[in-house]
């Protein structure tokens, strides 16, 4: 069982005074505070010893902030985890007590401190032990009046008193104790594989308040050599172009005709615990091409926020239920009282330890605790759960960025500084492991990003669009992120007519992974608004897409809703739970829509002839491959120097027309293709169209299967890993 361990602090400071508290500027603790909504406070710093528990840090925010803030405030107080019996009533917290840590630990044991930073501490305890804690309090005073009332109704009392640096604190059990040993980051500078350089502090974020869309420094800065040794090279921005007279065009993934692939079925999908709202759909779960079984998987929601189900599929499209051990007869992949409202999964192939292959960020819905937690697997069936992690806020979600080798936590925050701009929006935490990233103290998570004035709104425009939820994935050269827009009225409003929320799906890219780059700002996947099975709550899955040939799958989930289940319809009895129960999240399905391989964003030729020339590129393999249309046109390539003196033989003049359709074509040139003796030097290919034609990507493979070495976000037939090295086999299979 554990407890609020509560709060130590020193003077209360104002934000002029944050570099005395030793909190990171760029969190969002410190970027709120920066509104007024409460002061930071300097707190002294805690160290836990002579045992060998995790502490758990937590923080207070204000009473205005209390009912969405980013670390929530209940307790978990119960081993067996999500039926918390302490939880703390949200409109209880002294003033005093807002904005400094907290520890969680085992209320049933004694614990020890060393004081790290001198200040003032606090101790919390069950009023009724107060004369039996009389010899312990020798020294506290108590905090005005402030009580804390626990639902089980017992009365906690608040006591302070200064503690210097080294002296040990000896508490009772059952004694809550505040304050933490503060993590430190040094942001180091940092070059990446293609020359993007991230400068000493590059957390810094952008502003929370206005309406500016997020700055991207390499598209400013641009190296003055790119490195394209991993993966296929897109075109979504200007970072590999130099010059050209070719025009971009941005492309949608087009919704398969036979979808959904899967729907609510089965007793485990129809029925819910909050107003039997039937669901079959991984929301921002993943959906994973396993090599060793030559499978997909997919782990979804089945019923709504009631249970997490397993399903897989041979070619990403008929889905199959098998039997687990879990629950006789049915396909649950986690026990009862995991109820999921966030997920996310990875076949982690960088593993050494087999029983931990398979990885999940898992979070039980905002009716129970609001903790993340990791789960491993040596299978993706059967999982082991491991350790409750920070506090989050609902559709959070988790990274990985293999270019960096980092485990990024994207944290919902609810954004309530004054003039906000989107009330929804998302904090970073990184790390080096999956564990780690999980173990965020919260004035560590940096703001990240939000909506902007750019952003969709469809037919409402007086409503703030909103970051829903960002999910991203390494996909061949660059991170590939989905920013689920919410672009109309917020909750109440769907849930007077039963229809499911309006949101859609934008595509932003990113070659350092913190920074965005959004381009286009229609949806790629939107809203039908219509009775159709994705009516609208449109949602993408953690690994955004597979890799199937020369077509991407992109899945992602949409609600029907049911017009019969409205508010007004509800009994009063139900009321705590109106939100849950109302027909919005009713009938949730899983579909995929197809693109082009690459096809994101092509570069056009609509002339007779159009040039595109790339700043000086270093490469590291042998062979040149284009995806590109142009069954109307013929596209040529020649190699340059530095300087963008052509390179014989590899001209235009002696290049080998290529005319067709193909998104993986060696090209070559008379009696010559291997590009080896310039491996790491800085060259320039220029390409050129004549007539119509679209080309989507080039890059250099280091032999003739066109494998790219680049990443394939979930997976697909024919990968034996999260890289194409491969290359053609893959088509082939």
């Amino acid at each position: 069982m554990k407890i609020v361990v509560a709060v130590l602090c020193c003077t209360v400071v104002l934000f002029c005074d944050l570099a005395n508290a030793e909190i990171l500027p760029s969190s969002v603790i410190a970027r709120t505070a920066e509104n007024n909504l409460y002061q930071l406070k300097n707190p002294s710093d805690l160290k836990l010893i002579n045992s060998e528990e995790r502490p758990i840090v937590s923080v207070i925010t204000t009473a205005g902030n209390l009912d969405a803030p980013l670390f929530y405030q209940k307790i978990d107080c119960n081993a067996t985890h999500y039926k918390n019996p302490f939880s703390i009533k949200a409109k209880t917290y002294p003033v005093a007590l807002q904005g400094i840590p907290y520890f969680e630990l085992d209320r049933t044991k004694k614990h020890d401190f060393e004081c790290v930073k001198t200040g003032n501490v606090f101790v919390m305890f069950d009023s009724a032990r107060t004369q039996e804690l009389a010899s312990f309090l020798n020294g506290f005073s108590r905090l005005g009046d402030y009580e804390l009332r626990l639902n089980n109704d017992s009365v906690f009392h608040i006591y302070q008193k200064q503690i210097n640096k080294g002296d040990i604190l000896k508490t009772p059990e059952g004694v809550v104790v505040a304050g933490f040993a503060t993590r430190t980051e040094e942001q180091k500078a940092e070059t990446l594989y293609n020359g993007v350089v991230l400068n000493a502090g590059w957390k810094k974020g952008y502003p929370m308040n206005d309406s500016s869309p997020m700055p991207v420094p390499y598209l400013e800065n641009i190296p003055s050599v790119i490195g394209i040794e991993i993966g296929r090279q897109l075109f979504v921005d200007d970072f590999l172009i130099e010059k050209t007279n070719m025009v971009r065009e941005f492309h949608k993934p087009q919704k398969y005709e036979g979808n959904p692939i899967l729907k609510p079925e089965t007793k485990l999908e129809t029925l819910s615990r909050f107003g039997n709202n039937p669901v079959a759909a991984p929301l921002s779960g993943s959906i994973l091409w396993n090599p060793d079984k030559q499978v997909f998987q997919m782990w979804y929601e089945a019923g709504h926020l009631t249970n997490l189900a397993y399903a897989e599929s041979k070619d990403g499209l008929n889905w199959y239920r098998p039997n687990l051990h879990i629950e006789e007869g049915t396909n649950r992949v986690l026990p009862k009282g995991f109820e999921p409202d966030s997920w996310s999964v990875f076949n982690d192939f960088d593993e050494k330890d087999p029983s931990k292959k398979f990885k999940m960020f898992f979070r039980s819905h905002d009716e129970a605790e609001r903790r993340a937690m990791m789960f491993t697997s040596p299978d993706g069936i059967n999982w082991k759960a491991q350790v409750e992690m920070g506090r989050c806020g609902d559709r959070s979600t988790m990274i990985y960025n293999p270019f960096r080798k980092k485990w990024i936590a994207s944290i919902r925050f609810w954004n309530t500084c004054k003039d906000s701009y989107g009330f929804r929006t998302r904090a970073y935490y990184e790390a080096d492991s999956f564990e780690k990233a999980m173990d965020w103290h919260p004035y560590e998570a940096i703001f990240w990003t939000r909506t902007d004035k750019y952003d969709y709104r469809g037919e409402w425009e007086k409503e703030k669009p909103q970051l829903y939820n960002l999910d991203a994935v390494a996909y061949e050269s660059i991170m590939l992120g989905v920013y689920q827009i919410m672009y109309g009225p917020d909750n109440y409003f769907w849930a007077k007519k039963g229809l499911p929320k309006s949101t859609g799906l934008n595509l932003a890219y990113s070659r350092d992974g913190f920074h965005w780059h959004r381009p286009d700002r229609t949806l790629a996947v939107k809203s039908e608004y219509k009775s159709t099975w994705d009516n609208a709550y449109i949602q993408s899955v953690s690994n955004i897409l597979c890799v199937m040939g020369d077509k991407l799958y992109f899945y992602y989930t949409g609600f029907a809703g049911d017009k019969a289940k409205t508010v007004e319809g509800i009994k009063k009895k139900h009321k705590t739970e109106v939100a849950l129960r109302v027909g919005s999240y009713s009938g949730g399905a899983t579909g995929v829509a197809f693109l082009r391989r690459d096809g994101f964003a092509s570069m056009n030729s609509n002339d007779n002839e159009a040039e595109l020339q790339t700043r000086p590129v270093r490469f590291s393999g042998s062979y040149l491959f284009v995806n590109c249309d142009v069954k109307e046109g013929a596209l040529y390539a020649q190699l340059e120097d530095e300087k963008g003196n052509p390179v014989a033989p590899f001209t235009f003049k002696n290049c080998v027309a290529f005319r067709g359709d193909s998104t993986i074509k060696k090209i070559s040139w008379k009696n010559a293709d291997n590009l080896l003796e310039f491996a790491g030097k800085p060259m320039r290919i220029k390409f050129k169209i004549k007539g119509k034609g679209k080309l989507y990507s080039f890059w250099v493979s280091k032999d003739n299967s066109g494998r790219s070495d680049g990443y394939v976000a979930g997976g697909g037939k024919g990968f034996s890993s999260q890289k194409d090295t491969v290359g053609i086999k893959a088509y082939e299979n």
